[in-house]
């Protein structure tokens, strides 16, 4: 059987030890050779690279494990590349939360013009990562997840049209099916669910029980009114993570048809988010906090000891046991079915077809098969039709370096949705971002 070579970008990210975990207790279901971390910060991947070293050398000595951060050292005769890249880093995250709320609108990490500010440095970084990949290793799978994802799938679709191993990817509509089977007392493995939307902004409209056919979405409903609605791994989750989850209740109290992503909240109700959301201590100082801090502290002490003990059991790695389990069904042509983004065509049937989607997709060695969903209604196009215009005018902007056109694309968007205030912010974010951006004028 083929093994495979295998480099996670972002190696210095607090994800990446649940992918180092993962890697070891599926290895022989998704068989590697080598694994390479490449980032550049080399402080930060240090410490995951030296935890990575006692990890496998305990639990999966025959692979050959290293971090670097050199691009040719990282890429070369890869067969999958892993994309998880923060650009700016946290504290950038920071500032993208923070602005908005001191001008009077939300501040979110993928959402509104945070995302927006994420979005541009990310297009620069990425557009510059898979050149060099493609420099190295022409063929290799290039599976992103990289935040903000709609924008970013924009961004290379426009860049590198005929390049057909891209994959755009988020686990958070996966996150969503499993914390329904939790709900409902079963295996997520065992729904079938049909969704529809963009990145971070998407409807399931049916949630089938594999084996009877049975559609599932009106017990949720019911259960959700009832109990509210939790993450699957709720004991887990910081305290903003339990209140994006929660607020799902409120959502489908308003709009019961379909079961919403988490995300949509920001979205549909961005002056009660605005109200309500910790302008002083945003989801990035809580991650900081938190996950930052817990991650990189159990993997000092990893190190300290010289073996795993326990505090390797307590890092999460249900993100990346899906993006895993992505390349396994593309390595071995498996044509499992998994939420993806690609280029609409059809898809949603009253969307434009060149906008990426997010639907249900089987997929394996050539790639994505997306599963039409006809026309959505009028509410939901209407939102969607929104948002695909402004994320397409802000990579306008960085083509054309349109200060005009990333005005618009801030206007646009339904968490500003007012032009003073999206020029006021605009201008704000290009001093914040002012050598991570594309020259506006």
């Amino acid at each position: 059987m083929k093994k495979y070579n295998v480099c996670i970008v972002g190696g210095g990210s607090t994800y990446t030890p649940g992918f180092l975990k993962s890697f070891v207790r599926l290895k022989e279901e998704f068989p590697i050779a080598k694994l390479v971390l490449f980032d550049n910060n080399a402080e930060r991947q240090e410490v995951i690279g030296e935890f990575g070293k006692i990890l496998f050398g305990e639990r999966f000595k025959e692979l050959e494990f290293s971090y670097t951060t050199d691009p040719k050292t990282a890429y070369e005769n890869m067969d999958f590349v892993f994309m998880q890249m923060r650009s700016g880093g946290l504290q950038m995250r920071r500032e993208d939360e923070h602005i908005p709320f001191k001008l009077g609108k939300i501040g979110q990490e993928t959402c509104g013009a945070g995302g927006m500010a994420y979005g541009l440095r990310s297009t620069i970084d990425m557009i510059i990562a898979v050149r060099q990949i493609r420099q190295y290793s022409p063929n290799a799978w290039i599976l992103n997840y990289s935040n903000p994802a709609a924008i970013v799938a924009e961004a290379l679709r426009r860049e590198f049209p005929n390049d057909k191993r891209i994959l755009n990817i988020c686990d958070q509509p996966e996150n969503v099916i499993r914390s329904v089977s939790r709900l409902l007392g079963c295996s997520w493995e065992d729904l079938d669910p049909v969704y529809f939307g963009l990145n971070h902004y998407g409807w399931f409209t049916h949630v089938y029980d594999k084996h009877t056919g049975e559609d599932l979405l009106p017990k949720v409903r019911q259960i959700v009114a009832e109990k509210g609605f939790l993450p699957q791994d709720a004991e887990q989750r910081d305290p903003s993570w339990l209140e994006t989850y929660g607020f799902v209740q409120d959502i489908m109290n308003d709009f019961p048809d379909y079961l919403p992503n988490t995300y949509d909240g920001y979205y549909l109700y961005p002056e009660y988010k605005y109200n309500h959301l910790d302008h002083e201590y945003t989801r990035a100082d809580e991650v900081i906090a938190g996950r930052e801090t817990r991650v990189f502290k159990e993997c000092r002490e990893v190190i300290a000891n010289g073996e795993l003990g326990e505090g390797f059991h307590s890092i999460s790695d249900a993100h990346a046991e899906m993006m895993i389990k992505v390349a396994e069904a593309i390595a071995f042509n498996k044509n499992t079915r998994f939420i993806v983004i690609v280029e609409n065509n059809g898809a949603i049937n009253n969307l434009q077809d060149d906008a990426m989607v997010e639907v249900v997709c089987e997929l394996g060695i050539n790639g994505p098969r997306p599963m039409a969903v006809g026309n959505i209604p009028q509410f939901y196009y209407g939102l969607l039709a929104q948002q695909v215009s402004s994320e397409k005018l802000l990579i306008d902007a960085y083509y054309e370096k349109s200060y005009q056109k990333a005005l618009q694309a801030l206007t646009l968007n339904r968490l500003i949705n007012d032009a003073k205030k999206a020029r006021e912010i605009l201008d704000a974010l290009i001093i914040a971002n002012k050598d991570m951006w594309p020259d506006l004028h």
